[in-house]
């Protein structure tokens, strides 16, 4: 999302983070969320511990790891940022050219 209005509007790091935990095909751990995001454990363990306040996401203690999943909250709130990303990085509507009419 560099360089585009997304990143005008979202804080990036936050925002992948979300998304990628929204792809349930495989199980989240705070090592694999953080690289597949490309953000810092330390970042994501922060950001994971406040969704969790917030009632976003879940964890699951696995001995030392933290298995993370997006909440029903989560899920939608990831869902409407997916649909806003994609409405923003849609091309620009080809939009014909209108003279401006002069009125004598």
């Amino acid at each position: 999302m560099a360089d585009s209005i997304g990143s005008l509007l979202f804080k990036d790091k936050q925002l992948r983070l979300l998304l990628t935990l929204s792809n349930t095909s495989r199980e989240w751990y705070l090592a694999d969320l953080a690289k597949a995001a490309n953000v810092t454990y330390i970042h994501t363990s922060r950001f994971i511990s406040r969704c969790e306040e917030s009632g976003i996401v879940a964890t699951e203690r696995h001995g030392r790891a933290k298995r993370i999943f997006l909440t029903e909250k989560g899920t939608d709130l990831a869902s409407t940022l997916q649909g806003v990303v994609n409405k923003i990085n849609q091309p620009k509507a080809q939009q014909p050219q209108q003279q401006p009419q002069l009125q004598p």
